[in-house]
């Protein structure tokens, strides 16, 4: 079975983050595997093992990303793939990435391509869905749960608190998210033998595309922090008085009554 895994590098959310004129502040930010792609990796890793074949991991981006592409080689990916940008664009968009990876999958024949149903940074979860489109293959998203029988597939997806059951075939794309499975850790043997495991890079001439073919359709205008929530309020005094100053307070300054 042919696995491709779409991995993207972000920003850890756990971490502080600073912006300064409209841009994140990448000096000193750590960067992980965008979380919902790692219920990829390992969900790709299962179907392998149980299935046999290969899972290729692949990311867009720059030469930064090769850490995050090691460490799911490191989980247990066979091979990995960075279409590096760096040279050709300054900016993209879920279109551009989309763009990229379609280019990139067109003649690759896989069998099951498993994308984070959103990435934490840009939360669009477009990207996943456009691939498809582009390799006109169904694709079923926020999944919990898959299961393969030849080229039969049942997926069971997430639907606002309750689950849709789906029959599909292969080949067929999926977005993941939290439910599908527990995110193993890297081993210390993982590790060391993701270093010999290949990594190979290309560019976007690689893929017949220049930087017209992805430009970007929108354009980001601002990114700033949410405002700062006040600080809570702690109302004293007897029961009688205190519900007399809280419909004081909803009345005249939350002016919700």
């Amino acid at each position: 079975m042919n696995i491709v895994v779409l991995l993207k590098r972000t920003f850890d959310t756990e971490e502080k983050i600073s912006i300064a004129n409209g841009q994140v502040q990448e000096e000193g930010a750590e960067f992980i595997i965008n979380p919902y792609d790692e219920y990829g990796v390992e969900e790709a890793i299962r179907l392998r093992d149980n299935h046999g074949g290969e899972v290729t991991v692949v990311s867009v981006g720059g030469e930064e990303a090769e850490k995050q592409l090691r460490t799911a080689l490191a989980m247990g990916a066979d091979k990995a793939v960075l279409i590096n940008t760096e040279d050709d664009l300054d900016e993209g968009d879920q279109f551009t990435t989309a763009k990229i990876l379609t280019s990139y999958l067109t003649d690759k024949n896989a069998d099951i391509i498993l994308a984070g149903n959103v990435a934490i940074d840009g939360g669009s979860g477009q990207v996943g869905p456009r691939v498809a489109e582009g390799l006109g293959i169904p694709y079923v998203t926020t999944i919990t749960q898959i299961e393969v029988n030849g080229k039969a597939v049942s997926i069971t997806r997430d639907v606002e608190g309750d689950s849709e059951s789906i029959q599909t075939s292969l080949p067929v794309l999926v977005t993941c998210q939290q439910g599908l499975n527990e995110p193993r850790y890297p081993s210390l043997p993982g590790i060391m033998k993701a270093k010999k495991k290949p990594l190979e890079e290309i560019e976007l001439d690689d893929l017949d595309l220049d930087e017209e073919d992805v430009r970007a359709k929108i354009k980001t205008l601002d990114i700033y922090l949410p405002p700062q929530k006040a600080a809570g309020r702690l109302l004293e005094g007897d029961i009688s008085a205190q519900v007399d100053e809280l419909v004081g307070l909803l009345r005249n300054e939350a002016k919700v009554i």
